[in-house]
């Protein structure tokens, strides 16, 4: 019984020091000393609210809930919509002010059953895309495509680390990166195949270590995914091979439909932006070589704006590039990937990027992509498809109708 009396006093009863204090403070039918719900202790104001700190102030001083599902929708001017929005960001005393993104850079979250099929298949046989590796914003634009035949993929050969270090790039870089693997060609061109995609385009990190810089490799690549899939289109985005234009022959004459080069930028900014090994004038003969490697080859380059060239620069470019008949430009905007990279030194906006597609297509190009999104790659299939292919076909007819009018007036003559 005494046991019994002492549990029920130990579950039940205040302490001896919790009495104590209950004399100086809140009466002792206030007190519970086991976990449950207590009303509210006697004597103390309901309605006393907690300090208040800075982030309730902070909150307090933002907008209210009925700001935004109530009243009417603010509409912006074109000069309101594009002009830079700013922020103050840091700890207090070590604040500064950061330029936000624009509204035209900012894409979806990839999603879509093409998206999805294709990075399984990717992990599963053990391949890079430079989607991934350069955080490319159009990956689920370019994976998902318009159908399942225009759908873009950009395989990246030769592992995923680069034995360059260009100031604008996010992939890895190694002076002595893994050796190849062997059973590459064979895993990529089955993963092609097996996607049913219309266009592919492979890419490649530079690799400086290899006596050929791995051109063998990219062309037994091209060939193995023309003998499964022969009507596939293939395009190569390759290194300059350190200058090596035999090895350029080697990938143009593989059996690729475009040959494709990035100039990145201007002359006077080569040295900033790229790779030391990098230059602007062994970017031309690079694709100087491709198109005298093969007859009907398409020819390609890509240009970022935003790294602070001005307009006769990027004029200088592209007469350059008209001089050794390239076929196709891209423009866009460089995006910093992490802040150990170059900075943006514009956010151009996208009337200046219809201009200098205007005047590309003017210069002689045969088609052009321009604007804040685009990338080298960037919807490269429908692009092709639609523009440079059907522009031939239109080309090659117009030449049939001529000859045989020719031929018929010889024979009424």
């Amino acid at each position: 019984m005494a046991a019994t009396a002492s549990r029920v006093r130990c579950l039940y009863a205040p302490s001896v020091k919790a009495a104590s204090r209950s004399q100086f403070a809140l009466p002792s039918c206030a007190y519970r000393a086991f976990a449950t719900a207590a009303s509210e202790p006697l004597g103390t104001d309901v309605n006393t609210r907690r300090q208040s700190t800075s982030f309730q102030d902070k909150i307090n001083a933002g907008p209210s809930f009925s700001d935004f599902v109530g009243g009417s929708e603010r509409k912006f001017t074109p000069e309101d919509a594009l002009k830079l929005r700013t922020a103050i960001v840091g700890p207090k005393g070590k604040t500064k002010e950061i330029i936000r993104l624009p509204d035209w850079l900012k894409t979806p979250v990839p999603v879509g059953e093409n998206f999805k099929k294709i990075k399984n298949d990717l992990r599963g046989l053990n391949l890079h895309t430079v989607c991934e590796e350069a955080r490319c914003p159009n990956i689920s634009d370019c994976w998902g495509g318009s159908d399942k035949s225009t759908a873009t993929a950009t395989i990246m050969l030769m592992g995923d680390t680069c034995t360059r270090g260009c100031r604008f790039c996010s992939v890895k870089t190694s002076k002595a990166p893994p050796p190849l693997d062997p059973h590459e060609p064979e895993h990529t061109a089955e993963a092609l195949s097996r996607w049913g995609l219309g266009y592919v385009v492979l890419t490649s990190v530079d690799r400086d270590d290899l006596a050929d810089g791995g051109a063998h490799h990219f062309a037994e690549t091209i060939m193995k995914i023309k003998q499964k899939a022969s009507s596939m289109l293939v395009e190569a985005l390759t290194g300059d091979y350190a200058g090596d234009l035999q090895m350029v022959k080697t990938v143009a004459q593989s059996g690729l439909d475009v040959y494709a080069h990035n100039m990145e930028t201007v002359e006077a900014l080569t040295p900033q932006v790229r790779d030391r090994r990098a230059q602007f004038w062994q970017s031309l003969a690079v694709l100087d070589a491709a198109k005298k490697a093969k007859e009907g080859l398409i020819t390609k380059t890509s240009i970022m704006l935003g790294l602070g060239e001005t307009e006769e620069q990027l004029w200088d470019t592209l007469r350059e590039l008209r001089k050794v008949d390239v076929d196709v430009v891209t423009f866009g905007q460089y995006m910093r990937p992490t802040k150990r990279h170059m900075k943006v030194e514009e956010y151009v906006t996208p009337a200046v990027f219809e201009m200098w597609r205007q005047r590309a297509l003017d210069m002689g190009f045969l088609y052009c992509a321009s604007g804040p999104l685009v990338r080298s790659s960037y919807k490269a299939g429908e692009a092709f498809i639609e523009n440079v292919l059907q522009k031939r076909a239109r080309k090659d007819q117009t030449t049939i109708a001529e000859t045989q009018d020719e031929a018929t007036e010889k024979f009424t003559v």
